[in-house]
C-alpha cells in the first residue's frame, strides 16, 4: 500500500513538472479554457497568417487548444472591443497592427478604448513590410510611370488600403502631395478583398502588407511597384523603395504586429504569455513560414512594445495634427 502511494506521488510530481515546462500551461485554467487569438481582419491576410502560424506552434508545444478567431470590421475596432471586454485571465489575446495603438486615438472622433487604460502589451511579434502595387495588366511598370498616367487620368486617383486613419493613409496623402495629383484613400475590409480588387483592375493602385501580395506578385497577377521603408526587402531585391524614386512619403509606412491582453491581466500571466509568444516566433520553422509570407519575425518583449509605441506616437502626432484628418466612423 505504501509502495502504491509512493508511485502515485511520483506520477503527480512528473505531471506537475511537465506542466511547468510549457509557459502556457501555467496560465489559469489552461487545461480547460482554449487560448483564443483574436484577429480584426478576415482570414487570408497578413495578420491572419501570423495568427495561424502561432496557433499551430503553440498547440504543438503546449498540448492545449489554441483557436484563431477572425472578428473583422470597423478598422479592427470590433476585435479590439471584444478583447477589452474579455476576462483578464490571459486566455483571450489580441493580435493587432500598430496603428490602433498609435494613430487611431489621434484620428477617430469616437473611440471605445483607451490604449493605456484598457490594454497591456505582451510581445512584439513581426515587422510588416508594406508595398505599393497594381494589377499586372496595368499600363505602368514603375512609380514614375504611374505618376505620369494618373496625371493624365485625374479621375482615377483611388488608392486601396485596408483602413483609414493609419500610417498608410497618411503616407498616401504625402505621396499625393509629392506627385501633385489628388489621390483618394479607399478602405477595404481586409487584405484579401483588397488584393482581389487589385487583381481585377478595379482599383488602379493599392498599398498593403507585403504578406498579402507576395505570392500573387510571384505568380504574375499583381505587380509590386515599390516597397516602403528605407531599404529594399530581401524577398523582393529587384523592387526599389519609393524613397529611391525620390519620394519620402512611405519611409515610415511599415507596420508591425504585436500581442495585447486586457489591462488587468495578472503580471505573472502576462510574463508567461510573453515567454510563449517570443519563443514561438524565434522557432526556425515558424520564422521560415512567416518569412515566406513576407513577414519579418522579431520576438521582442512587452517593454520593447511600450517603448516603440511611445516613440511612434511622438513621430506621427504632428503629422496627423497638420493633416486635419478626423474620421467620423
Amino acid at each position: 500500500m505504501k509502495t502504491l502511494h509512493a508511485h502515485r506521488l511520483v506520477l503527480v510530481g512528473l505531471v506537475s513538472t511537465l506542466a511547468v515546462s510549457s509557459p502556457l500551461a501555467q496560465a489559469p485554467d489552461a487545461s480547460k479554457t482554449p487560448l483564443k487569438l483574436i484577429v480584426g481582419f478576415p482570414a487570408g491576410g497578413a495578420l491572419d497568417t501570423l495568427a495561424r502560424a502561432l496557433a499551430e506552434h503553440l498547440r504543438a508545444s503546449s498540448g492545449e487548444t489554441v483557436l484563431v478567431e477572425n472578428r473583422p470590421g470597423a478598422a479592427t475596432r470590433i476585435a479590439i472591443d471584444h478583447v477589452k471586454r474579455a476576462p483578464a485571465d490571459g486566455r483571450t489575446v489580441l493580435l493587432a497592427s500598430s496603428a490602433p495603438f498609435i494613430i487611431f486615438p489621434m484620428t477617430y472622433k469616437r473611440i471605445d478604448y483607451d490604449v493605456e487604460r484598457d490594454f497591456q502589451p505582451v510581445a512584439h511579434l513581426v515587422d510588416v513590410p508594406t508595398v505599393i502595387s497594381t494589377a499586372s495588366s496595368s499600363p505602368y511598370q514603375t512609380v514614375d510611370q504611374y505618376a505620369t498616367w494618373v496625371r493624365s487620368h485625374p479621375g482615377n486617383g483611388n488608392v486601396g488600403l485596408t483602413s483609414l486613419g493609419g500610417a498608410l493613409h497618411f503616407s498616401i496623402l504625402a505621396f499625393s502631395k509629392a506627385i501633385d495629383v489628388p489621390l483618394t484613400p479607399v478602405p477595404y475590409k481586409g487584405g484579401a478583398q483588397l488584393v482581389s480588387n487589385v487583381v481585377g483592375g478595379h482599383v488602379p493602385l493599392a498599398t498593403d502588407a507585403l504578406a498579402s501580395q507576395l505570392q500573387l506578385h510571384h505568380a504574375g497577377r499583381v505587380r509590386i511597384l515599390a516597397v516602403s521603408g528605407t531599404q529594399r526587402n530581401r524577398a523582393l531585391p529587384d523592387v526599389p523603395t519609393l524613397k529611391e524614386t525620390g519620394i519620402d512619403a512611405f519611409a515610415h509606412a511599415n507596420a508591425w504586429y504585436g500581442a495585447y491582453v486586457p489591462a488587468k491581466t495578472p503580471k505573472a500571466v502576462v510574463q508567461q504569455l510573453e515567454k510563449a509568444f517570443v519563443a514561438a516566433v524565434q522557432q526556425p520553422h515558424v520564422q521560415a513560414q512567416l518569412q515566406s509570407a513576407g513577414l519579418e519575425p522579431t520576438g521582442r518583449d512587452a517593454a520593447a512594445v511600450a517603448s516603440q509605441l511611445r516613440a511612434e506616437r511622438d513621430f506621427w502626432r504632428p503629422i496627423v495634427k497638420s493633416s486635419g484628418f478626423k474620421s467620423e466612423d
